[in-house]
């Protein structure tokens, strides 16, 4: 046997002023999934405190979950005169994707029609569907900011909706947004606005709406005097 010792593995010693990888690793702060928080938006929390409590009381509901909600708001551009200027719907992509914040998709010609001078597949418009928070954040923008920057605003109509508890209205001039700058914009577009809702009828839509600040039209109540 020989007389020299079994040579043992050294453990490994931090360096001076620093600290072991365990405690480095535990001094660094946790990755988020954003740069930064979250906040939820105005709007939805409007629904639970306020909105829901209001048409439980209107419509006698027996559970919260009978309470209609928004379920996603649609909006269209349609550009007719991209036939003859295509770059006129990257214009509107640019533009709508400025106002709501997230990518849209361009629509296209589902058949050629020679007198329109259409063909199949042709860039016609652009369209976006908004849900959950990037939905109420734009509909609080679009109820406090862009309805007032209307030219000669009276009120929504309360006709535009389908029967189905969905309503939609239309916009002639997207420079409405404040996120549009009028000076570098090519052409004014017109929308269509759809708010998707969970009611049943009309009637519950329009006041679910209405709880949220929709700024509908004030009808004039006909007051019938008794005839002499």
């Amino acid at each position: 046997m020989s007389d020299e010792k079994e040579k043992k593995p050294k453990k490994a010693e931090p360096k001076q002023g620093g600290k072991p990888k365990a405690a480095q690793a535990a001094d660094k702060p946790a990755k988020t999934g954003g740069s930064r928080e979250r906040v939820p938006a105005r709007l939805a929390d409007t629904y639970k405190s306020q909105v829901v409590p209001a048409l439980m009381k209107r419509f006698n509901y027996s559970n919260p979950m009978q309470v209609p909600r928004l379920e996603k708001i649609s909006i269209n551009i349609g550009v007719g005169q991209a036939t003859q200027d295509a770059k006129l719907v990257d214009a509107a992509v640019r533009d709508l994707e400025a106002i709501v914040g997230q990518k849209v998709v361009v629509t296209r010609a589902k058949k050629s029609i020679s007198n329109f001078k259409l063909r199949e597949k042709m860039p016609i418009g652009c369209r976006v569907t908004l849900s959950r928070g990037i939905m109420y954040e734009f509909l609080d923008r679009f109820i406090s900011v862009s309805i007032p920057r209307i030219r000669d605003f009276r009120g929504l109509s309360d006709k535009s909706f389908d029967g189905r508890g969905n309503y939609t209205i239309g916009i002639k001039e997207h420079t409405v947004f404040p996120e549009i700058d009028v000076d570098k914009i090519t052409k004014i577009f017109g929308m269509d606005i759809t708010f998707v809702t969970t009611a049943n009828t009309d009637q519950e839509s329009y006041e679910l709406l209405k709880a949220f600040g929709m700024p509908f039209v004030k009808r004039e109540e006909v007051i019938e005097t008794a005839k002499a």
